[in-house]
C-alpha cells in the first residue's frame, strides 16, 4: 500500500489520538497532550493516496546509559495502524520513515516494547530482554534494623531531584537503562507522583529510596506496588526492603521489577518471587558507526574484528566494517575487503545488547559464516555485558 511517511502538524494530531485510541482501547477523552505538541517526542504519520491518516508511530528523544556514558536514543511508542490498512507495508514505511528522521537528529540506537515481535523483527530490531514484574509475600521480605549510620524519613516534592541523582549513581554503570533526562523527564513537579517515597540517607546524603502506591483494602489481596526503587549500598537495600516488610500486616502481596543483578536485588528472597507482568522489550541500531562510538567499553578489552552488515530498512548501516575497540573506547570504519563474517542488523542488536553471542546468532541464522570461519571473533561486539530497560515507555 503506497503512503506518504511525514512528521505529524498539530491539525493532525486529534486524528492521531483516534487511531491509537481505537488500536489501544484508550479512553475516549484524550489527555491535553495528546493533541497539543510535546516537547522531547517526534509524531510521524502514515497518509494513503487520498490523505488520510493509516498509521502512527512515535520517536521518543530518550537517552540511553551505557557503560558510564549517554547514547542518544530513539524509542518508539504509539505505533498503530488503521485496521483496513494493516498487512499492507504500512508499519514498515512508517518505522522507516522514523528511523530516517531518528538518523538525521543524531540518533544512535533505538528501544521499544512490542505488542507483538513479528512486524518489528522484520525491520530490524529484536527481543534484547525482559521487564518483569514479580510478586513476592511481604512477610518474606527479611526484617533488619537499618544500620546505625543510617535514618529513614518519608520523602516529599522537594526530595526528588535528589532521588534522581541517585538514580543516576547507579543507572550509569550499566548498559540500557535510560537517563531519565531531557525534556521528556524536565517537568516541573510540586508534589510525588505516587503515595510514598521512603529515604534512606547517611549524613544526610541520600544513599536509598522507594516510591510505592498503597493500592487498596487490606485483606488477603492487597498489594503494595513498589514503582522505583534503588540503593548505592547493601545496607540502604536492607533497610528498604525491611521498611517495605513492615507492611505485612495490611498488605500481603509486594509488587516490584527487581533489576538483575543491583543492590536492592541482591536481599531480596527471589526464591519466593512470582511473575505478576512480563514486558519483552526489542532493540536495534539506528547508525552502527554511533552505537559503538558513543557507548563505553569494558577497559580491558582489546581487539578488532571485520565484518558485513546488511540493514533494509537503514541502508545506511549496510557495508564491511573494521570493529576497533581498546581503552574503553570502540569505533567502525570502512573496511575493504570481503570477511567471511556476514551479520543481520537483527544480529547486530543481539550483540552489542550482550543477549547472545556469535555461536549462538549463528545458529540462529543471524549471523552467516563463509568458509568454515569462526564466529567467535564477533563476540568482540557483545563484551559489555547484558542491557537491561527498566523503564516501561
Amino acid at each position: 500500500m503506497p503512503v506518504t511517511v511525514r512528521e505529524l502538524t498539530p491539525d493532525d494530531l486529534t486524528d492521531a489520538w483516534q487511531l491509537g485510541r481505537l488500536a489501544f482501547g484508550s479512553d475516549p477523552q484524550p489527555p491535553p497532550h495528546a493533541t497539543a505538541p510535546v516537547p522531547g517526542l517526534t509524531r510521524y504519520g502514515a497518509f494513503d493516496d487520498g490523505g488520510r491518516l493509516v498509521g502512527k508511530a512515535v520517536d521518543l528523544h530518550h537517552d540511553q546509559w551505557w557503560e558510564d556514558r549517554k547514547v542518544t536514543a530513539a524509542d518508539v511508542g504509539g505505533v498503530a495502524v488503521a485496521p483496513e490498512a494493516r498487512g499492507r507495508g504500512v508499519a514498515r514505511a512508517l518505522l522507516g520513515g522514523l528511523l530516517r528522521g531518528a538518523h538525521d537528529r543524531g540518533a544512535a540506537v533505538s528501544a521499544l516494547f512490542p505488542t507483538v515481535t513479528a512486524p518489528y523483527r522484520a525491520c530490524g530490531w529484536d527481543v534484547a530482554g525482559v521487564l518483569r514484574t514479580v510478586t513476592l509475600p511481604t512477610a518474606a521480605l527479611p526484617r533488619h534494623r537499618p544500620a546505625p549510620h543510617l535514618s529513614l524519613r518519608a520523602g516529599q516534592a522537594a526530595d526528588l531531584p535528589a532521588v534522581a541523582a541517585l538514580y543516576q549513581r547507579v543507572a550509569r554503570h550499566r548498559c540500557g537503562l535510560l537517563t531519565r533526562q531531557g525534556e521528556l523527564f524536565t517537568h516541573p513537579v510540586d508534589r510525588l507522583p505516587c503515595d510514598g517515597l521512603t529515604l534512606v540517607e547517611h549524613d544526610g546524603d541520600l544513599v536509598g529510596y522507594a516510591a510505592w502506591n498503597r493500592g487498596r483494602g487490606y485483606g488477603h489481596d492487597a498489594a503494595l506496588t513498589v514503582e522505583d526503587i534503588a540503593a548505592s549500598t547493601g545496607d540502604a537495600a536492607r533497610a528498604l526492603i525491611s521498611s517495605l516488610a513492615s507492611w505485612h500486616s495490611v498488605t500481603p502481596t509486594l509488587r516490584i521489577c527487581p533489576l538483575p543483578g543491583d543492590a536492592v536485588s541482591a536481599h531480596l528472597p527471589l526464591e519466593a518471587a512470582r511473575e505478576h507482568e512480563r514486558d519483552l522489550w526489542m532493540h536495534r541500531p539506528v547508525d552502527v558507526t554511533r552505537a559503538v562510538a558513543d557507548r563505553g567499553w569494558p577497559a580491558h578489552l582489546r581487539g578488532n574484528v571485520d565484518f558485513t552488515l546488511h540493514d533494509d530498512l537503514a541502508d545506511w548501516n549496510t557495508g564491511t566494517w573494521r570493529l576497533e575497540v581498546a581503552d574503553g573506547d570502540a569505533r567502525l570504519t570502512r573496511a575493504g575487503t570481503e570477511p567471511d563474517l556476514r551479520l543481520t542488523v537483527r544480529g547486530f542488536a543481539l550483540l552489542y545488547c550482550g543477549a547472545t553471542n556469535a555461536h549462538t546468532a549463528a545458529e540462529a541464522g543471524l549471523l552467516h559464516l563463509g568458509g568454515g570461519a569462526d564466529p567467535r571473533p564477533l563476540d568482540l561486539l557483545s563484551a559489555g555485558g547484558a542491557a537491561h530497560l527498566h523503564d516501561y515507555f
